[in-house]
């Protein structure tokens, strides 16, 4: 985190909360907690991290990234 005032710190976050919204929740009312948070991992789990294409990486999705960039970071 950067200085206080700075808009930069929060694009990211918001950016996915604003995904999650949109795409994982649908504004959907859950019947409980455990509905909800289920929903969210699913998303986050199996679509975010494994599918969704990602501009900051050069569009690809967040697993196969870190899978490709293992062995580099590795030696």
């Amino acid at each position: 985190m950067s200085c206080t005032g700075c808009c930069c710190d929060h694009a990211v976050l918001d950016r996915f909360h604003g995904s999650l919204q949109h795409e994982g929740t649908r504004h959907e009312c859950f019947a409980d907690l455990e509905a909800a948070r289920l929903r969210v991992f699913k998303y986050i789990e199996l679509f975010y991290n494994t599918e969704r294409l990602h501009q900051t990486l050069g569009y690809p999705s967040p697993k196969p990234f870190e899978i490709a960039c293992a062995p580099a970071t590795a030696a």
